[in-house]
């Protein structure tokens, strides 16, 4: 069986990481170019975001061709050649399966609404004089999309140009099967699975009087079911593979991650990532509830481990804005905030993943006008917002915050290039407003850098098993502001100590039984039996033996 305990996973967004023909997009061949970079952070796998074929209304997540390379990104030997390099380089590929909904433009669809009865019954489709249910969609406004052609509704959890399948058909799930053998063969590692517990629609569309539909359809009844049959009839069993689990449970990730169930290697959930929404509602923002963060932290871990699930550890993606930016100070503490995030991820037990930038600390985009924008879910909700009366400047100040493009401005390499090393032209959406002192160049060789200290964590869990595969716990603090956690393993024992805000706290400790594995300050400040943790800072302790 696979160990992903000790893995660490790098998450490249293709179109912003580099870009090596002068057309403003990111592609294969700049990856390849980086792959020396990667590899001394010390990764094991790559999960690419979709490549594939698109019409790339939300950025290659609505899929036209799920066997073939988009020719933006390159040309399938371009894909064979990173697969061969990262191979001998001893890194891993991991694909992203969008399997819950095609693009419209998909050849099933574009069948389906020529009328072909064969395709038709891949998607959901239902006749009816007005929208068939009030869902509303994951990007705001209907599920439900008319088709004049055919004079039917289809259903579509996320934009009008991504039909959900429709996975009650074995047809489909035959399909899919042989997309994932197609890419397996091509020797790739591992799988992503994009809001893969979304696949199992009820069988009746019913309104929803309480909330969006997403009751009806989250970790549906056939979910794992169908997990269970795609993974023993495409042998993936053994490779690393991820969910990405939308408003799920503890409960059922326990099912999707549990080795015995052969379901997945890990899921990602999203709760902890929802304690700055107001009234659970992502365009509607509150101060981050530190309190909450830690309860949802904690029983995540102990109930994971309690039924041997495995988490997937993070706080960045192409879906999330910057971490620092979010739950750290990016500017005056922009260093201490930014490695104490890390520490907090990479001490957890579970695999953790690092998305692209977040290792040199990139902040949010803070675009201040709605044009320089290109996600379609942040456009939706400015002209949302606008409805609902909010003023232009204040819609911007919470794209500014939230809107998924801060995550997708391109890489930083090097300050003293253009456009920093991404693209000698123009770039497909601009960098940062607040880009100017961050970057690869300046970090790479710079021991007290981010960049040294995500190196330095990811040893750490290569090499200490206490990290990797050791018992998690965490002592009760009252304080919302510091987080403890607890690695037991054998013998051994750790004490990572992390103060999540500005202020300074004490904290209880007999530090001389200790000794320092990693720390973000240059030393510690001790009074008595205390340690004082200073703004943002991180310490990792491991228990002395004799």
């Amino acid at each position: 069986m696979l160990n992903i305990f000790d893995k660490v996973v790098y998450q490249i967004y293709p179109k912003s990481f580099q870009d090596s023909n002068g057309d403003g997009i990111g592609d294969i061949n700049g990856i390849i170019q980086r792959l020396p970079y990667i590899k001394a952070l010390g990764v094991d796998y790559i999960w690419l975001t979709p490549i594939y074929p698109s019409p790339q209304l939300d950025n290659g997540y609505d899929v036209s061709n799920y066997k073939d390379i988009d020719p933006m990104y390159g040309t399938m030997k371009d894909f064979e050649n990173l697969i061969a390099m990262s191979n001998q380089m001893g890194i891993g590929i991991m694909m992203d399966m969008v399997f819950n909904h095609t693009s419209t433009q998909h050849e099933w669809f574009q069948k389906a609404i020529a009328n072909d009865k064969k395709y038709q019954d891949y998607y959901i489709f239902k006749e009816s004089i007005t929208s068939p249910n009030n869902w509303i969609s994951k990007f705001g406004n209907s599920a439900w999309e008319y088709e004049p052609r055919i004079k039917k509704w289809y259903l579509h959890l996320f934009d009008t140009s991504q039909a959900d399948l429709n996975w009650d058909n074995p047809q489909v799930r035959k399909e899919l099967e042989e997309i994932v053998l197609f890419w397996k063969k091509k020797g790739v590692s591992g799988f992503r699975f994009d809001v893969i517990n979304l696949i199992s629609k009820p069988k009746e569309f019913i309104d929803d009087d309480i909330g969006d539909g997403r009751r009806f359809y989250t970790d549906g009844i056939n979910v794992h079911k169908y997990l269970k049959e795609l993974v023993k009839n495409t042998g993936i069993e053994d490779m690393i593979t991820v969910g990405e689990m939308s408003s799920t449970s503890i409960e059922h990730c326990i099912r999707y991650s549990n080795p015995k169930e052969k379901e997945l290697s890990m899921t990602f959930n999203f709760h902890h990532l929802k304690i700055d929404y107001k009234e659970n509602k992502k365009f509607h923002i509150q101060e981050a509830d530190y309190k909450k963060l830690k309860k949802i932290l904690i029983e995540w871990s102990l109930e994971m481990q309690k039924g041997n699930g495995r988490n997937a550890l993070f706080w960045c993606n192409h879906d999330q804005p910057r971490i620092v930016s979010r739950l750290g100070e990016d500017k005056r503490y922009h260093i201490e905030s930014a490695t104490m995030l890390a520490t907090m991820i990479h001490m957890l037990k579970g695999t953790p993943y690092i998305y692209q930038g977040e290792e040199i600390g990139m902040r949010n985009a803070y675009f201040d006008k709605i044009e320089y924008y290109r996600d379609v879910e942040s456009i939706n909700y400015y002209k949302i917002l606008l409805e609902e009366k909010k003023n232009p400047q204040e819609i911007i100040e919470i794209l500014q915050k939230h809107s998924r493009d801060n995550g997708r401005t391109p890489m930083q390499w090097d300050r003293n290039e253009k456009n920093y090393g991404f693209t000698r032209s123009t770039p497909w959406i601009s960098v940062g407003k607040q880009a100017d002192d961050i970057d690869v160049e300046s970090q790479i060789h710079d021991p007290k850098s981010i960049l040294s200290y995500y190196r330095k964590l990811i040893d750490i869990r290569k090499k200490e098993t206490l990290i990797s595969l050791g018992e998690i716990n965490f002592p009760d603090i009252k304080d919302d502001k510091i987080f403890v956690i607890e690695r037991k393993f054998k013998e051994k024992s750790a004490l990572i100590l992390l103060n999540l805000g500005e202020d300074e706290k004490s904290y209880t400790i007999p530090y001389d039984k200790y000794e320092i594995v990693i720390h973000n300050y240059d030393k510690l400040i001790k009074e008595d039996s205390h340690i004082l943790l200073r703004a943002y800072e991180a310490i990792v302790l491991k228990r002395k033996y004799n």
